[in-house]
């Protein structure tokens, strides 16, 4: 067995092997970051084949629990895909949380439940309410997307999961945007999936990145409409035409876009639906409505929404009616319009004004949409340390990039506006190249 002060691995065969590594990272002997033994030295350790923990290992990279850097050997993910017992915990009392990528609950929407007309002993005679499935197709309608073919799944990633899952197969490699959502490299790593980088700038991915991943073999790509996590960018109406041109040409690829932020998102969709014979298009309420709000419309071509449609029929069976009530009643009341209308305000004046302070500080923080922005630093870890000293937390770039450099993630949700400009100080102190360390002051 191999044995260090932390942990120790057991077992003669792969899954043995694969049990103990899985309930070390579960109990914290293996945290996000370490390197596990090489193939030679965890055989010989045991007294096993190599290709018996090279097995193991291999599932677990399938399963979301480890990742393989070449020479830098095998790494526990930074969010391996299983529950872990030191899992990190809330932002310390005192501290402004601007990491968590959350919407501010104080700029959401209430419902009034008694306008849900919610009945405890029915159940849906489809899949969609009607009056959903109309608000729905005249909402997307709007933005230039076909939503003849209509479903709904359980919040925008289980959309996502969903589409992938019945369109591609473990192995499949899937174009992804750079930086991007921790989420959705999560699911591609838990789901055998392979990510594929593709560069993203404010106008959303680059039309020529894109290509050479569709060489390169992606089957699938996975595109944010609007207010990309984390940069703020955004598909323009210029760039959709070069993405579409370059789709053209590969009319078998699956091009899922996620319309997360909707309503938040203050510019005009330029979908690619339709741009391929196999598509979807997202869109979830959880950002302008609430957290806890785990609905998303999917609108698609007939054979994907039919797939998807299977497969709730045999598991969940439908996403329930009340939260589809809910979602109704938010979308036709004007007052919920003007709230939501209100925070998209507020998001689009609080994150200018950290990306304008930033860049006149020399920082080249992004940032053109939603809710937030991302700053490029030489030490992503020492800022978001010196930051968390002086009050504040902020995400580190870590979580999002592939291939991209150190950065961290700023949400602006919790910013008040007045306090701008201490965060600008902060931020440009920590990001210094000449300072050695220790805590900063606006």
């Amino acid at each position: 067995m191999i044995v260090t002060e932390r942990y120790r691995l057991t077992g003669r065969t792969a899954t043995e092997i694969l049990a103990s590594l899985e309930s070390t990272i579960r109990d914290g002997g293996l945290v996000a970051g370490d390197i596990v033994p090489t193939v030679r030295a965890l055989a010989d350790e045991l007294g096993v084949a190599p290709g018996t923990v090279a097995s193991a290992y291999r599932t677990a990279a399938q399963r979301g629990l480890v990742e393989t850097r070449g020479r830098n050997g095998t790494r526990v993910r930074p969010r391996p895909a299983v529950a872990v017992r030191d899992g990190g915990g809330p932002v310390p009392e005192g501290v402004v949380d601007l990491a968590s990528g959350q919407p501010a609950a104080s700029l959401l929407p209430r419902l009034d439940p008694a306008r849900l007309g919610w009945d405890r002993a029915a159940a849906p005679d489809g899949l969609v309410l009607p009056a959903l499935a109309d608000l729905a197709r005249q909402r997307l309608g709007a933005d230039g997307v076909d939503a003849e073919h209509l479903t709904l799944a359980g919040g925008g990633l289980d959309a996502i999961r969903r589409v992938l899952a019945a369109r591609l197969a473990p192995g499949d490699a899937v174009a992804v945007e750079d930086p991007g959502w921790p989420n959705l490299l999560d699911l591609l790593a838990s789901s055998g999936f392979r990510a594929v980088p593709v560069r993203v700038d404010q106008a959303g991915p680059d039309a020529a990145s894109l290509a050479a991943a569709l060489r390169n073999g992606a089957r699938a790509v996975v595109v944010t409409s609007r207010a990309q996590n984390p940069t703020g960018a955004y598909v323009t109406a210029e760039r959709a035409t070069a993405l579409r041109r370059v789709l053209a040409g590969h009319p078998d690829v699956v091009v899922v876009e996620d319309d997360h932020a909707a309503e938040l998102a203050g510019v005009p969709l330029a979908p690619l639906a339709g741009a391929t014979q196999a598509w979807a298009f997202v869109r979830s309420l959880s950002k302008p409505y609430g957290p806890d709000l785990r609905l998303a419309v999917l609108a698609g071509d007939g054979a994907t929404v039919a797939r998807v449609e299977g497969q709730l029929r045999i598991g969940s069976g439908w996403v329930s009616t009340l939260l589809q009530r809910a979602a109704v009643a938010l979308w036709t009341d004007l007052e919920v319009t003007d709230v939501v209308t209100a925070a998209a305000e507020a998001y689009d004046v609080r994150r200018e004004a950290l990306r304008t302070g930033l860049v006149a500080a020399g920082l080249p923080a992004l940032g053109a949409t939603g809710l937030n922005v991302w700053v490029p630093v030489p030490d992503e870890a020492r800022v978001v340390a010196e930051l968390l000293a002086a009050g504040w937390a902020v995400a580190p770039g870590q979580r999002f990039r592939q291939g991209v450099g150190s950065a961290v993630r700023v949400t602006v949700s919790n910013l008040e506006p007045g306090r701008v400009d201490e965060l600008v100080g902060l931020l440009r102190a920590a990001a210094s190249p000449r300072r050695t360390g220790g805590p900063v002051s606006a």
